[in-house]
């Protein structure tokens, strides 16, 4: 059995991951975490419905965590691992990290993007980029990995076959996303569920939203070429659900049927990736409380433009489902155990 902590636990993403795991077949939950010291609360006093689970939330300990953990999950806010994770890897026990931390290879972009030092500078050339389908052999060996974040997760998987294989036009992807009100975080759900829903509005328009850099570097990574991408996000009035629609430009006139051959062969094998037959879109009911991501595909041969729409579960594939995934993986595991 994997002994698993958990640090943070309060937001839809420590939540989420307790809901996989509690029902992982190869986990044992040995400890759940606040990030202070404070005395400790019974799990079912938050969640009623885990009162199944005989957990409760304790201090963040480091020498208690890691005595008692193979793995550690951190659902912690931006720039709060930096502290935690070096006493954890030190130890000899490995951290899947769902916030932005580790996710960008250069310390000062991170600073730039997210207005804060990075004082883990050192841990960041260890951290591997859990994007499960495309990084699998490195996350095998990692010790560290930085779980993507969620509009990156719908993008990229979108793009990957296309940019890699050199099928469009690198400059001038244009993207355009939705999102459930849950991608922003508990707090803000519920400032939009009292105050604003129902609303449907775009925000950090014009290459503001910090995501951009992570969809960058690694479109980059896959293409070897450096990329720059025109990114829209919205939120519109569901608690939960993304839907990416990516427009690319083909450098040749080749038919949909041929886009979709040359998806599926490049998702070869990965079984949370449904690239779908030609006419089908999925929406976000679609992929609710799954850890698929569905393409969908078409040519538009009016103006040679590729057209990707790309569906996930925000909360699942887009954050604690792939983390999970990305454990079954560093454990030698299938990777659908506990995703089914």
């Amino acid at each position: 059995m994997i002994r698993v902590g958990i640090v943070g636990i309060t937001g839809y993403t420590g939540e989420e991951l307790l809901k996989i795991l509690s029902n992982h077949s190869d986990v044992h939950i040995t400890g759940l975490y606040g990030r202070s010291s404070s005395r400790d609360r019974s799990l079912k006093d938050i969640y009623s419905y885990f009162s199944h689970l005989d957990l409760k939330i304790e201090g963040f300990d480091v020498k208690k965590v890691v005595n008692r953990s193979d793995v550690v999950f951190l659902a912690l806010p931006h720039a709060v691992s930096f502290e935690i994770v070096a006493p954890i890897l030190d130890a000899g026990v490995k951290v899947i990290d769902l916030s932005a931390d580790f996710r960008l290879s250069a310390p000062k972009i991170y600073e730039k993007w997210y207005n804060v030092e990075h004082t883990a500078k050192e841990y960041i050339s260890d951290a591997v980029y859990g994007l499960s389908e495309l990084n699998a052999d490195k996350i095998k060996q990692a010790s560290l990995v930085a779980n993507p974040g969620c509009y990156p997760t719908s993008i990229i998987l979108g793009c990957a076959p296309a940019v890699t294989n050199k099928l469009v036009d690198l400059n001038g992807i244009v993207i355009d996303s939705k999102s459930g009100i849950s991608g922003g975080g508990r707090k803000k759900s519920q400032e939009y569920f009292s105050s604003e829903h129902p609303n449907f509005k775009a925000y950090k328009i014009a290459g503001e939203h910090r995501h951009i850099p992570e969809i960058e570097q690694e479109l980059s990574n896959l293409s070897g070429e450096s990329i720059k991408v025109s990114f829209t996000p919205h939120i519109i009035p569901i608690e939960r659900g993304m839907l990416s629609t990516i427009y690319l430009s083909m450098l040749e006139q080749v038919s949909t049927a041929f886009i979709i051959e040359a998806y599926r062969k490049f998702y070869s094998g990965k079984q949370f990736i449904k690239i779908l037959n030609k006419g089908i879109v999925s929406g976000v009911k679609d992929v609710l409380n799954t850890n698929y991501c569905a393409i969908g595909i078409k040519v538009d041969k009016r103006t040679n433009k590729l057209m990707v729409v790309s569906v996930i579960d925000n909360l699942v594939k887009g954050a604690s489902g792939q983390a999970v995934q990305n454990m079954n993986i560093m454990f030698g595991l299938s990777e659908s155990t506990g995703l089914l």
